[in-house]
This record gives structure tokens, C-alpha cells and sequence, in this order.
């Protein structure tokens, strides 16, 4: 039977070869990445130039499908696709570092569903911070996060500011202060309560045996208690 020594030594081997895996993608993306990015202004300069139309594109696609069948990637669509990432962001050099990071379908999402120049910044940025997969990307521009945290931000009362200053982080969702019933220019007692008149609500929804204070400072105290009291009843 393997020590734990032992199985915590395969352990770091194992994390060693993770590490150098990772490395390697990273390596390979920001390489496909930059090709990328040379096939699309080289298209881009042709055209620019005008000495490509469109239909000499569809004869590169032609040609690069015939002399490299295996080589995928190349097709008509994602080539001017590549003439679209390079003529986007030629000229943003605050984001050139962020799309290497991540992968060309990554930045195909962004490119395609971003209206504005600062939204595209955004979910690139974010992407990398988060670490975002592809479908978590796409779930992130389907609930408009950009709109929601941007370009309307979620309003947190005056109270909410000065007693909690990460109030805006914990309270993102814009209709929480309207779902407590809280007045305009309510007081930090109106907010403590509202929180708690809901907590009640929810807490009695769980079950009659759950005491309740209306004092704040009971509050822990007696969902202590009955958490106790539940547990015992269904060991």
C-alpha cells in the first residue's frame, strides 16, 4: 500500500505536468493568436489596397483547403473574420496583450456581440480576470453584464455607501433595495430592519419552530438555537 509521503509526492508530480500542459497551451494559443492576427492585416492590407477583391479570399481559402487538407481554420468566413480582429484592434494598444490570453473563440464572441470599443474592453478584460469559459462568456452578454455594471450601475443608497463601502459589490442587483421596501433617503435602522422583516419572512417559510427576535442582537442567537434543535430532531 503507497505511504502518504509517497501519494503526496505523485501529487506534486502530477501538478508539475498540469503546470507544464498549461504552459504549453498558453505557448500555442498566443502563437495561433499572432498568426492570426499577420493572415488578417496581410487580407487587410490587399484589400485596403485594392489589390484583393472579395472573391480572391475565397481563392485563398480554395488553395489553402487543396495544398493542406489537414489545416483547418482557413475558411473563407473565419479568414475575413481575421481581417475583422486585425482592422478592430490595430489601433488599441490597451487591449493587445488581453487577446492572446485568450482563445480565438474567445475573442470571436467579444468581436461579434460587443457594440462599443469600451464593451469590447470589457469582456476581454473580464474573460482573462475570471477566467471565463467560452459558454460562461456568452451567459455573461446574454444577461447584459456590460449594461447592468457599465453603463447603469446598480444605485446604492447613501446609507448602504458610508456604513458598508463594498455595498455597491454586495448589492449589485439594482431592484434589492426596491425588493426591502425601503423609502428614498432611508435611514441605516430602515435598511437593518427591511433586511431582517425579509429574513423573518424567509426563516418562517422554513418552519413554526424557528423562534424570531425583532431585536437585532437576538437574531444569531435564536437561529443558533433552532439550527441545534433541527439537528437533533433528524439525527
Amino acid at each position: 500500500m503507497t505511504s502518504a509521503v509517497v501519494q503526496n509526492d505523485f501529487i506534486d508530480v502530477v501538478r508539475l505536468i498540469e503546470a507544464t500542459r498549461q504552459k504549453s497551451y498558453q505557448a500555442i494559443n498566443t502563437a495561433l493568436i499572432e498568426l492570426y492576427w499577420q493572415v488578417g492585416a496581410y487580407i487587410s492590407g490587399k484589400i485596403s489596397t485594392s489589390q484583393w477583391g472579395d472573391a480572391v479570399v475565397t481563392q485563398l481559402a480554395n488553395h489553402i483547403a487543396q495544398t493542406h487538407p489537414g489545416l483547418r481554420g482557413f475558411t473563407r468566413r473565419n479568414l475575413f473574420r481575421m481581417r475583422q480582429f486585425y482592422e478592430t484592434y490595430r489601433d488599441d494598444e490597451k487591449v493587445s496583450a488581453l487577446l492572446t490570453q485568450l482563445s480565438w473563440t474567445h475573442n470571436l464572441i467579444i468581436l461579434s456581440q460587443s457594440q462599443y470599443p469600451e464593451e469590447r474592453e470589457f469582456y476581454l478584460r473580464q474573460s482573462v480576470q475570471e477566467n471565463w469559459s467560452t459558454r460562461e462568456l456568452e451567459r455573461q452578454f446574454k444577461t447584459a453584464l456590460f449594461e447592468r455594471t457599465v453603463l447603469t450601475p446598480p444605485k446604492v443608497s447613501a446609507v448602504v455607501a458610508q456604513t458598508h463601502p463594498t455595498g455597491a459589490t454586495a448589492f449589485k442587483d439594482a431592484y434589492m433595495l426596491e425588493f426591502l421596501g425601503l423609502p428614498t433617503g432611508h435611514s441605516e435602522a430602515q435598511l437593518q430592519q427591511g433586511l431582517l422583516q425579509q429574513l423573518k419572512a424567509f426563516l418562517i417559510e422554513l418552519g413554526s419552530d424557528l423562534k424570531w427576535s425583532n431585536k437585532a442582537g437576538h437574531f444569531q442567537r435564536h437561529i443558533i438555537m433552532s439550527a441545534e434543535v433541527k439537528n437533533e430532531q433528524n439525527r
